[in-house]
């Protein structure tokens, strides 16, 4: 007995999809930000740049290895960078892969603005 056929997509699912390039980067760039203590990594060099990794055990309450890890993840995913001072390394965020999310994510409301989709005004203060 043979499996099926896959059923075709939708005619309008290609038109959805991101270039294999830019796509793929974006999903490893959304997944690096989605385990709590990576996003808040970000968080806290938007804040800080230049922050050495060290820091982040005693803001996180995590290992250094797992620091460690967790940069790893977002340095591949492109978003901070790093550089050596001494014998600390000391990360910041990668403005264009900030300003590449911000550009997707502006993308979508601009596309269509459908039902539901508002945009707030920034916060005052």
């Amino acid at each position: 007995m043979t499996a099926a056929a896959p059923a075709p997509a939708p005619a309008d699912a290609a038109s959805d999809a991101a270039p294999a390039e830019d796509g793929g980067l974006a999903v490893q760039r959304f997944r690096a930000l989605g385990h709590p203590v990576r996003l808040g990594i970000v968080r806290r060099l938007a804040r800080t740049p230049d922050t050495c990794a060290c820091d982040f055990t005693e803001v996180f309450d995590v290992s250094q290895p797992t620091v460690s890890q967790h940069l790893k993840v977002l340095r591949e995913a492109g978003l901070v960078t790093s550089a050596r001072r001494g014998n600390q390394i000391c990360y910041s965020l990668a403005p264009e892969a900030v300003a590449d999310l911000r550009a997707l994510l502006g993308g979508l409301l601009a596309e269509d603005g459908g039902p539901g989709v508002t945009t707030a005004p920034p916060p005052a203060g």
